[in-house]
């Protein structure tokens, strides 16, 4: 007990790490218990996190803040009403021809699973084979179930749409407005002596922003790549696998991969084993790989670099703790992490914080 006691009072013997730890304890709390009530307001402060780039390069270019801010909220409003009129219905509809075509698919697929037993005899059996049909069976008729329940709750989720359609921009308009009034208020209730925290928040609130705005323009970037890639070469529900692919950059490493999967089987069902199928493969590859190589380095060069493994890690447990705004925010999440180890007070080190720039 007096080896955790002393251990205790040596992490927190510094007035501004224990301040340091009760915002983030507080603000762990907070998102934990009232995450899903705040989701508006997060969708907001992402959407406010990118335009005010935009709106902040006008201003240095002579413009009135309040113009430059209502410049660019005009223009989000143009981009989701084109979104809601244009680009939601055909994403419906594609969804809805996928749905009605997937009965064909999962036989076609069946039929190629029924010959591998006399192409491969030595790997696998007709028993084997059958059990994986069976699996398929059950986990057509669960999908079958959830989306009957997803019909019998889409009322609910129409009227949520609409709350969320009129509030996230109100939100995102104050936002930009009141940003520095907004930030002035918060100021006023937090402790005057936080310079171990206002170092880390200077620190991580640039890397927030520039990993919001490089993640939303990737997903712009790779979505529409796909789609003009997928429309050129034929593809069926190009609209649809374009949304997957473009969506797919926000779960790092683990979102690419998954996303292979509906392409792959689409892209059978519509050609089989010919070289259409294997050169739509190959383009994806080539996308994934431009992504990671090329587009990846340009927007995130002043993002932290940090280890896949620190990743992927952050991906499952912030993940898992948040859900989609978890694993959204799982880099920016990692590298607070990051940046409260490396300010932390240690003994012997003084207790004044890095300068910050």
């Amino acid at each position: 007990m007096n080896v955790i006691r002393g251990w205790f009072a040596r992490i927190f013997s510094d007035p501004q790490a224990v301040i340091l730890a009760l915002l983030l304890v507080i603000g762990f709390l907070v998102i934990l218990t009232m995450g899903q009530l705040l989701t508006p307001v997060l969708a907001a402060l992402v959407l406010a996190y990118l335009l005010d780039g935009v709106a902040f390069a006008l201003q240095q270019r002579g413009v009135p803040r309040i113009v430059a801010v209502s410049t660019v909220f005009l223009l989000f409003i143009v981009f989701l009403a084109f979104a809601l009129l244009a680009l939601l219905p055909r994403l419906s509809y594609q969804l809805t021809q996928l749905v009605n075509q997937l009965p064909s698919i999962v036989g076609k697929g069946q039929e190629v699973i029924m010959r591998l037993p006399s192409r491969y005899p030595d790997l696998i059996s007709q028993a084997q084979v059958q059990d994986i049909i069976n699996a398929i069976r059950v986990e057509l008729a669960g999908l079958g179930q959830r989306v009957v329940s997803m019909s019998v709750a889409s009322v609910v989720g129409v009227i949520t749409l609409l709350v969320y359609l009129i509030l996230v921009p109100v939100l995102v308009f104050f936002f930009l407005k009141d940003k520095h009034r907004i930030i002035d208020w918060a100021s006023n209730y937090l402790p005057r002596e936080r310079s171990l925290s206002a170092s880390v928040w200077h620190e991580v609130n640039g890397q927030i922003a520039n990993y919001v705005r490089g993640k939303i323009w990737e997903i712009l970037i790779v979505g529409t790549v796909s789609y003009i890639t997928f429309l050129f070469m034929g593809l069926q529900y190009a609209v649809l696998l374009a949304t997957l692919v473009g969506l797919s950059v926000v779960i790092p490493y683990i979102g690419a991969a998954a996303v292979t999967l509906p392409i792959a089987a689409i892209g059978f069902f519509q050609w089989g084993w010919s070289p259409e199928f294997w050169y739509i493969l190959v383009a994806y590859g080539v996308i994934q790989a431009l992504d990671g190589n090329v587009l990846v380095p340009l927007l995130f060069s002043e993002v932290v670099n940090l280890h896949p493994v620190a990743i992927i890690i952050a991906v499952l447990v912030f993940g898992g703790l948040w859900g989609f705004w978890g694993v959204f925010f799982a880099i920016p999440l990692a590298t607070l992490v990051k940046a409260v180890l490396r300010v932390w007070p240690r003994p012997g080190q003084a207790s004044s914080p890095p300068a910050v720039d």
